[in-house]
């Protein structure tokens, strides 16, 4: 068996003795690279980020930041990551280092407070800095990241910085504005930076892997039939792909698994195919690789993915996983029931395409059978040219959702001819609103109609009634929502 090994700052080091759990962040954090800090273990405070390199979607690779708090250090078996301490240039003997430009920026803006969460920050700074895309805006002003064309805040710097790259880093000084100061202020990456270099060279290859430590192991097949045919023989093995879930699971939770079985680099589930009829999404392409790769051309999920946690979570995530937890407050299923998504579900026996709205049987219940995993989501076409998801919570970006409503509708000389409602946070499975739909579907898109179906959406579902938000108020905003959307697309129109 081939030594588990993963490269740190350019360096190979051997993953043993860790044990199959362990977060890359102690595995670090063990060998004395401690910038890598733990402020909340669940993915929520980008403290311990790092730079991994995963394949690119403009460049052969791309630098991605990711939570090392949630990712076991198996699962980075083969791969490549760096530090904060990895972007530094070392100094010739008795100097001291050059720091990263990023660095240099959070150093002389005053970016850096306490200095906990700087190496996060720095992180997810970097590779945002190393986007192969990102380009200078003359017309962004630097002090407000507002465009000058119409006054209104894009979040983004001159240099073509989105500030929403660094969601998910949390800053306990507030010394938000001088991070967007040095955010703003870094330019391009040099000709001969190295980490820009490698850009243009193939990411480390998938490896076979199978990390055993006493009673546990952690393995990452090489194919999907060798997947099912293991999930056949070990019906009670944990399926992983970013471990955005499961990594929660095991630091808040201490839950533990004799064996965990990783599908993240499986070729037959990252692939994203634009047939004649459907868009084939691989279960395993985490949000980021979608949003980039789809590029807007399906407008409901391109309005989803910035509302979904933060981007650090987006860089690990899968519609797989999202989907194959079951929660009734997640958010890409309404906005797949809208779409009306159908699921590929593979085991050893075969495939079968299982349509979403069938999918969920009961809390965190599903027809998922024992030994099955979720190949691909297919989304039909054509799509429903008016879309809109709505997702009320506490917080405007990385918060968990009171409740969810996304809408696929279309409208005809002014008839409102098909409408798909999906619904998350107002049952205990993801639902559609079926009720609303037939109460729209061939009437007219006028204020009367929307608010006779406004009044049978608030009492779809079974809210209750818990710390987020209460039954009335989630009836409520159910109601508000199809009149909001409404008044947009009557806006839309009149203007």
């Amino acid at each position: 068996m081939v030594e588990a090994r993963i490269t740190v700052n350019g360096k190979s080091t051997p993953i043993s003795p860790a044990a199959p759990r362990t977060t890359v962040l102690d595995f670090l954090r063990e060998r004395g690279l401690t910038g890598t800090k733990e402020g909340c273990a669940e993915g929520e405070c980008g403290a311990c980020s790092v730079l991994v390199a995963r394949p690119g979607v403009n460049k052969p690779t791309d630098w991605v930041a990711v939570n090392a708090c949630l990712v076991p250090v198996a699962a980075l078996d083969g791969q490549e990551i760096v530090t904060s301490e990895g972007l530094a240039t070392p100094g010739e003997a008795g100097t001291p280092p050059t720091l990263h430009p990023v660095q240099e920026e959070m150093a002389v803006r005053g970016g850096s407070q306490c200095g906990y969460c700087t190496p996060g920050f720095v992180c997810s700074m970097a590779a945002e800095y190393y986007r192969p895309d990102r380009c200078a805006h003359a017309d962004t002003d630097a002090d407000t990241g507002a465009d000058a064309a119409d006054g209104h805040g894009t979040e983004h710097g001159p240099n073509g910085f989105d500030l929403h790259a660094l969601s998910g880093n949390l800053c306990r000084c507030t010394g938000y504005r001088p991070i967007r100061d040095a955010a703003f202020a870094v330019g391009a990456p040099a000709e001969d930076d190295p980490l820009a270099q490698r850009r243009e060279q193939s990411p480390p290859e998938p490896v076979t892997t199978e990390y055993a430590q006493g009673d546990s192991v952690f393995v990452r097949p090489g194919t999907l039939a060798e997947t099912v045919r293991l999930l056949r023989e070990r019906p009670d093995a944990v399926v992983v792909a970013g471990s955005t879930d499961w990594g929660v699971e095991v630091n808040i939770r201490s839950r533990r698994a004799d064996c965990v079985v990783a599908v993240d680099r499986l070729p037959e589930l990252r692939e994203l195919r634009v047939e004649s009829d459907h868009i084939e999404i691989g279960a395993a392409q985490t949000l980021t690789e979608i949003e980039r790769r789809l590029d807007g051309s399906v407008p409901l999920l391109a309005e989803l993915f910035p509302q979904f946690a933060s981007r650090l979570i987006r860089n690990s995530a899968t519609l797989g996983g999202n989907l194959g937890t079951g929660s009734p407050i997640g958010d890409s299923p309404p906005v797949l029931l809208a779409l009306e998504a159908s699921l590929v579900l593979a085991d050893a026996d075969g495939e079968r395409v299982v349509p979403l709205a069938d999918y969920f049987t009961g809390y965190r219940q599903s027809v998922r059978r024992p030994g099955e995993l979720i190949r691909a989501v297919r989304v039909p076409l054509p799509l429903s040219p008016v879309t809109a998801f709505h997702k009320i919570a506490k917080r405007r970006f990385d918060d968990i959702s009171s409740v969810a409503v996304a809408f696929a509708l279309d409208i005809e000389d002014g008839i409102v001819r098909k409408a798909r409602i999906g619904l998350g946070g107002v049952a205990a499975t993801p639902i559609r609103a079926l009720a609303t739909e037939a109460a729209l579907e061939g009437r007219p898109w006028v204020t009367e109609t929307v608010e006779a179906a406004a009044q049978v959406l608030r009492a779809q579902g079974t809210p209750m009634s818990d710390h987020r938000a209460s039954a009335d108020y989630r009836a409520a905003m159910l109601g508000r929502s199809l009149l909001k959307l409404h008044a947009q697309t009557t806006e839309a129109v009149s203007s």
